[in-house]
């Protein structure tokens, strides 16, 4: 039987040295581009320039300001009230100052809630919104399930997982920003930013009346959401649209495995089930691409009872068609963004303005939650933020230190989505297989992966080790019992596979900066001096 060992040594070698090819070629960055900022009246990027001390001002509000934030959704409304504890000037400005109505950002991670406690905000995801305690998930495939229950048994009893109302909870954190009387909520469209000789002075904006002002101050923030038109200015943004959401919502039924999120392995792809309120139950369901079947004429209907429905869970089966009969179905286009900041003196970027993943494993506002908690304590030392320049060289440490928990969630949402998804390759179908029966293991095998996914295990060496292991055990399960060539060369295009899935999306959160963050120079940052 020597031969075996002769045929493991070649397939050994020739995975090594098919690694090595794809890790080299991925890996290789390309060159920075300049990006020229044109500093005369209105430019492309959307600047403005600041007048004379002879031009015509537009009036000034909230004069005093220390902070600036354009946005007050889950990220700018949680900012100015942590940077208004601090003691800081808030100037807090909205488009539309009535509650939400989104069918994303309705499920907050462990980790996430955990970030809500150090800013305070966690009585903004209780019982007053009716907010749902979530306890993990139950995984579903061909008509199995296993359930992953997120590691809690060293965290007090009131650390879960929570779901809610989106509207409601942004609503809630508006409410205790604006009770701080150094916080000022205002409701007006931001149309620029303004800046003189390279540094952000401030914003252009109309109020709600209509008319043009202007908000000045050391520093501003920029958290307008998905569809920021000013991110432009302040990052080098490529934004993917891999797939859309279409939500439901079903009423008064019980999910199989209470309290827990429902992910169906679907096909096309996933569909995913949680509760947002005690008699109501979220439903989004996945479709790749950017078009979907047509909710007006009536195509979205037929889609969901023909080709959905048959792989809902039978529990769910006659709410989920009774919500189809309803007529209420929303659909929202997922983005995906890696973090590409543009350093600029006086501005900074947060939320999904920022950064986007995929809104499969709900890491949305546990990332952006992170960034808050960081950049607080970033800027808790500074009593003057006026020095623009040094603040901004200062708070390039922000974009090193978050990568420990914006890259792990952004990878496993990006690396689980394409897996999760359904395929004709034969491969990727291994992969899918292997993957929940990975999971189904128990043990190491789905305490690891879960807790990555809850935020409450940041640790990006982590991911990649169980996400090859998946690898492993689906290759490992094809060479049993035998490894015939075709078996063989099936395990070798698995590996393959999973590599080109990961990869490319390491190389967009950076290896340095996920991997080594410490050899960046930036991560040794000090406060600047006064």
């Amino acid at each position: 039987m020597d031969y075996q060992y002769v045929l493991g040594g070649v397939l050994v070698s020739l995975l090594g040295s098919v690694f090595f090819m794809i890790i080299n070629t991925t890996l290789n960055g390309e060159k920075k581009k300049v990006v020229e900022k044109v500093s005369n009246g209105v430019n492309g990027n959307g600047y403005v320039r600041m007048p004379s001390q002879n031009g015509n001002f537009q009036p000034e509000s909230a004069s005093g300001t220390d902070v600036v934030i354009v946005g007050a959704g889950v990220a700018g409304a949680a900012l100015a009230y942590t940077l208004a504890k601090d003691g800081r000037r808030v100037h807090l400005i909205e488009r539309d100052l009535s509650e939400p109505d989104r069918i994303v950002g309705e499920l907050l991670q462990p980790g996430g809630y955990l970030k809500l406690i150090e800013l305070g905000l966690e009585d903004c995801a209780n019982e007053s919104i009716d907010a749902q305690k979530v306890f993990g998930y139950a995984l579903y495939k061909d008509g199995n399930d296993t359930k992953l229950s997120y590691p809690l048994e060293n965290y007090p009893s009131d650390i879960a997982g929570r779901s809610f109302h989106n509207g409601r909870f942004i609503q809630k954190m508006r409410e205790r920003a604006t009770a701080l009387k150094n916080v000022t909520l205002e409701q007006g469209t931001v149309t620029t930013l303004i800046e003189e000789k390279g540094t952000v002075k401030g914003v252009m904006y109309k109020n709600k009346a209509g008319e043009e002002m202007r908000s000045n101050a050391p520093l501003t923030i920029v958290c307008d959401g998905c569809f920021s038109n000013l991110r432009r200015n302040l990052c080098t943004s490529k934004v993917d649209n891999p797939s859309c959401f279409v939500g439901l919502i079903l009423e008064n039924c019980d999910l199989p495995h209470a309290n827990h999120g429902h992910v169906i392995l679907g096909d096309p792809s996933p569909i995913l089930f949680y509760p947002i309120s005690g008699t109501e139950v979220r439903c989004l369901v996945d479709v790749p691409g950017t078009k979907v079947p047509s909710v007006a004429n009536g195509e979205m209907a037929k889609y969901l009872k023909n080709v959905v429905a048959p792989q809902v869970p039978p529990q769910l089966f006659k709410s989920f068609l009774a919500a189809v009969e309803k007529g209420n179905i929303r659909t929202m286009q997922n983005k995906s963004m890696p973090a590409t900041p543009q350093p600029t003196p006086g501005a900074i970027l947060l939320g999904d303005a920022f950064n986007m993943r995929h809104p499969l494993t709900g890491g949305g506002m546990t990332v952006a939650l992170s960034d808050i908690v960081l950049l607080r304590d970033l800027l808790r030392p500074l009593t003057d933020l006026n020095d623009a320049s040094a603040l901004c060289e200062y708070l390039e440490s922000f974009y090193t230190l978050r990568k420990p928990v914006s890259s792990t969630i952004n990878t496993l949402a990006g690396a689980l989505y394409k897996v999760f998804c359904a395929s004709p390759d034969p491969a990727r179908q291994e992969m899918r297989e292997a993957c929940f029966d990975y999971l189904s293991l128990g043990g190491i095998c789905a305490r690891g992966p879960i807790s990555l996914l809850s935020g409450l295990n940041p640790r990006p060496i982590h991911l990649f080790l169980h996400f090859f292991a998946v690898a492993v055990y689906g290759v490992g399960r094809l060479m049993i019992p035998f490894p015939t060539p075709k078996r063989v060369w099936l395990g070798t295009r698995l590996l393959l596979g999973a590599s080109g899935i990961i990869f490319p999306i390491i190389k967009g959160e950076g290896v340095r900066q996920m991997f080594f963050p410490a050899t960046i120079p930036a991560y040794y940052r000090a406060p600047p001096l006064k």
